[in-house]
């Protein structure tokens, strides 16, 4: 076997791009502290950079203080042009494309309500759809575009990429999505669950930027959770991990839809609430109904809340027990009840974890909203950035690049 020799000049340019890509701006002197280059190296790389557009250099001064002597220190950014990437956020209800640049700026965006779960042709063909509006509404040319990230209301196989939908999404049981998409758009393609796409949207743009150790809770048709542990996503043996919407929490409960009775997405969903009214009162209500019904402080609504709240508190407290997070972020359609459904959410923590371990958690509301998803389907790429714009040649044309 013969080893490939190590390019140092390949390392040191990966070397820059990360440290450009961590913060807003920088400098040479920084990026030398930063990166342990020496200074010749680091500004002959930032001249190449430069020149090929990926890197643009500021008059103003960077340090914070003033030089004694010579030429004030030149501020260096990242070109947020110099790349972008495509987000899909595929529910059971819905599909959102976003096209962002290269900080995660979202350019562009649309929302469509598509029944999802029995038409994967369908909603793979709407995807496709949406990612050659954003390109022709912008103005943005395939090559600048580094890959599609998107998240999916389904378990992902690590190894196959297939999707294990089996009872959850029944049209797309061993779908292998990135080769679908790939095939439709001629873009690298990668994927993930809807959960841990938020997780990422949140550890990277939201409430868990400072969190090296949280869970991110989606409490929608589906409730699921990311985990980040040491600053890494938590994806299992088999990327299965973190689905807490099919913990069983009540003996004899409903029949859940992946085959098990009495799951806590039986309980504590959006369509469990909305089911659970219309059986008390007698009339139709739906998941949509809820917000209304929350703002008007109807009091059987939020007492089904709040008792959706302590049932998720429940599930939760055995990930506080086994993983002792720092932080809990809570999106999806219930996180808009506020105070209404993380209380019982906390109380139910405290109730059921060790104290030491529940007076160190934190349970918040994600700071993204309904978009968490979708940023976090696109922050699958942009977290690789620089390396995919390190495979970049010298040409000033920027490429895309396949994802390792």
């Amino acid at each position: 076997m013969i080893d490939t020799p190590v390019n140092l000049r390949e390392v040191g340019r990966l070397r820059v791009l990360e440290a450009l890509h961590s913060t807003a701006r920088s400098s040479r002197p920084e990026l030398v502290r930063v990166t342990g280059l020496s200074r010749a190296t680091v500004s002959s790389l930032i001249a190449d950079l430069i020149a090929v557009g990926l890197v643009t250099e500021d008059e103003g001064p960077e340090e914070p203080e003033p030089r004694r002597t010579g030429r004030p220190a030149q501020s260096l950014s990242l070109v947020p042009s110099a790349g972008y990437a495509i987000g899909a956020d595929i529910g059971h209800q819905h599909v959102r494309v976003i096209l962002c640049d290269l900080f995660g700026a979202v350019l562009w965006e649309h929302w469509v309500a598509k029944e999802v779960d029995r038409a994967p042709e369908e909603t793979l063909d709407l995807v496709a759809v949406l990612v050659n509006r954003a390109l022709q509404e912008t103005g943005v040319t395939r090559a600048r575009v580094l890959g599609i990230g998107a998240g999916i209301a389904s378990p992902v196989e690590k190894s196959s990429g297939a999707l294990g939908a089996e009872g959850i999404m029944p049209g797309w049981v061993g779908m292998r999505l990135t080769e679908e998409l790939r095939r439709r758009t001629s873009l690298p393609v990668r994927v993930t669950n809807d959960a841990n796409a938020g997780a990422l949207a949140e550890r990277m743009y939201g409430a868990g930027r400072q969190a090296g150790d949280m869970v991110y809770v989606r409490l929608s048709a589906g409730i699921g959770a990311g985990i980040v542990s040491n600053g890494r996503l938590l994806l299992g043996a088999r990327g299965l991990a973190g689905e807490i919407g099919h913990l069983p929490l009540i003996t004899d409960g409903l029949i859940c839809r992946c085959g098990n009775r009495g799951c806590l997405e039986t309980v504590a969903s959006p369509v469990a609430v909305a089911r659970l009214l219309s059986d008390s009162w007698g009339e139709q209500v739906s998941a949509r109904d809820l917000p209304d019904l929350i703002r008007r402080r109807n009091t059987g609504a939020l007492r089904a809340v709040r008792d959706a709240g302590d049932a998720v508190g429940r599930a939760l407290s055995t990930l506080v027990t086994l993983l002792n997070p720092s932080l809990i972020v809570v999106g999806g359609d219930l996180a808009g009840a506020g105070e209404d459904i993380l209380e019982p959410m906390r109380a139910g923590v405290r109730r059921h974890t060790l104290p030491s371990a529940a007076e160190s958690v934190e349970i918040v509301t994600g700071g993204l909203g309904d978009g968490a998803e979708v940023r976090g389907a696109a922050g699958l790429v942009l977290a690789d950035a620089p390396q995919l714009l390190s495979a970049t040649t010298g040409e000033p044309q920027i490429t895309a690049a396949e994802p390792a």
